[in-house]
């Protein structure tokens, strides 16, 4: 599990790897990813768009940013959480993702809030650099 609090807003990430729908011959590895976020603090806000960073172990990197997470754009009021599950494939058997939230609020007042890095380790990778 992987924890990070910014603005009040506490991100906490569990990455778990699909070995069944893995295919190391066919060097497809591929995690599931359980992400929570609370609301601790006092102010309504709302997810607007998503950043990720994705690193395989070569050392290759990709950004993906769009709009919300899974097809939605939540508004967290005050003490209120937003869980989802979603997913990402590799070419390596162990990578990272780390990434940022874009927050609002009420008052259109923008902040990012971070998504803490975490690692993508599968069973297949003997030493694990992450």
């Amino acid at each position: 599990m992987y924890t990070a609090t910014t603005h009040d807003i506490t991100v906490t990430v569990v990455p778990t790897f699909l070995e069944d729908q893995s295919d190391p011959e066919e060097h497809r590895f591929l995690w599931a990813y359980t992400i929570r976020i609370e609301n601790s603090g006092a102010v309504t806000v709302q997810l607007l768009n998503r950043h990720w960073v994705i690193t395989d172990a070569r050392g290759q990197v990709e950004e993906v940013r769009g709009p919300g997470v899974v097809g939605k754009q939540p508004v967290l009021e005050p003490g209120e959480h937003f869980e989802y599950t979603s997913g990402c494939p590799l070419t390596t058997p162990s990578g990272m993702m780390v990434g940022s939230y874009q927050m609002t609020t009420r008052d259109g007042e923008g902040f990012d809030i971070e998504i803490p890095a975490f690692s993508l380790d599968s069973p297949h990778e003997s030493q694990r650099l992450n």
